[in-house]
């Protein structure tokens, strides 16, 4: 009995050893830079280090760009990674794309079926790929607009329709506007350097601008929230990363946690061997709400103290 504990406890300390040992690499496609992604990815290295999985990450933005996004892959195939890490839809779909032969990890999807990235959520197509999805709760995001401001008929909202995930967001923001009887004018943009003028465009159109997880709009997020301060007209958005930035208020999951929750997914992959069409599709359905005081007012709104009393954040 003594005999066989001494095997098993030196098979445990040499497992131990090989995965001490044990190095991989992680190769990043991410289709712009803005933190929102930025807190995925930061959360990713942040679950795996937790864990003490030595990574070396590569990491490539694409700035936006369209034929960047896919240059990125011819990149990436070259690394040969253990595992690639797409975060934010483009990426995610030129990767699936190209790269069969090694695991990929998406996250901040917001469709991943729309996308084409899966058959299902269960993932039961047996491909190569698996993820979180970040699909906004629209419903949340319209009732928080007209508790914010009671007086909106019309909501504003830009978003670059070339995004296939921004496209699925603006189809359920549709529906719930009808729902709440409200109306919706559309601003649509191909670049981020158009985001200021599709500002512009809907000022005297709305009574609320609205922004979803749109990665091209929020890149620019600024330029929205000048013509909004500017004009008087409140700017809600879909992400809590974004509130900082100086949007009035956000209802949505905690992007770095949605990061750690992907480090794990990476972390079973890379150190367990578990194949990722075995791994059905996560999501994070814990909402956190984040208000900005200094934005409500310069955009010239009181936020109602029942918004106040119960957000998880409070921007003076």
């Amino acid at each position: 009995m003594k005999k066989i504990l001494l095997i098993l406890a030196v098979s445990l300390l040499l497992a131990a050893t090989a995965f001490a040992g044990k190095s991989y690499v992680v190769s990043v496609t991410q289709i712009v830079e803005h933190p929102a992604l930025d807190a995925m990815r930061n959360g990713v290295a942040d679950r795996l280090k937790e864990k003490g999985i030595d990574v070396t990450f590569n990491v490539h933005i694409a700035q936006g760009n369209s034929a960047t996004n896919v240059q990125i892959i011819g990149q990436i195939m070259g690394e040969q990674p253990d595992v690639v890490l797409a975060i934010a839809t483009p990426g995610a779909q030129a990767a699936a794309q190209k790269i069969h032969d090694r695991p990929i990890v998406f996250t901040g999807v917001t469709d991943p079926v729309d996308a084409g990235l899966v058959k299902d959520l269960q993932n039961s197509d047996g491909k190569n790929v698996t993820g979180m999805s970040d699909f906004s709760p629209m419903d949340k995001h319209v009732a928080l607009i007209q508790e914010i401001v009671p007086s909106t008929k019309t909501i504003g909202v830009i978003y670059n329709a070339g995004e296939p995930n921004s496209v699925a967001l603006v189809s359920a923001l549709r529906e719930n506007v009808a729902k709440a009887g409200l109306s919706l004018e559309e601003a649509t943009i191909a670049n981020s350097s158009g985001v200021y003028q599709a500002a512009k465009s809907l000022i005297g159109r709305c009574d609320v601008v609205y922004i979803p997880t749109d990665n091209t709009a929020i890149s620019a997020l600024e330029s929205a929230i000048k013509v909004c301060t500017q004009s008087q007209v409140p700017l809600i958005v879909g992400d809590v990363d974004s509130v900082a930035r100086g949007a009035i208020a956000a209802v949505a999951v905690d992007y770095y946690k949605m990061g750690l929750q992907t480090g794990d997914m990476v972390a079973k992959i890379l150190v367990d061997g578990v194949k990722p069409s075995d791994m059905p599709i996560e999501f994070l359905n814990d909402l956190k709400l984040h208000v900005n005081k200094k934005a409500a007012i310069s955009m010239g709104v009181t936020l109602p103290e029942s918004t106040i009393s119960r957000a998880a954040k409070i921007i003076e």
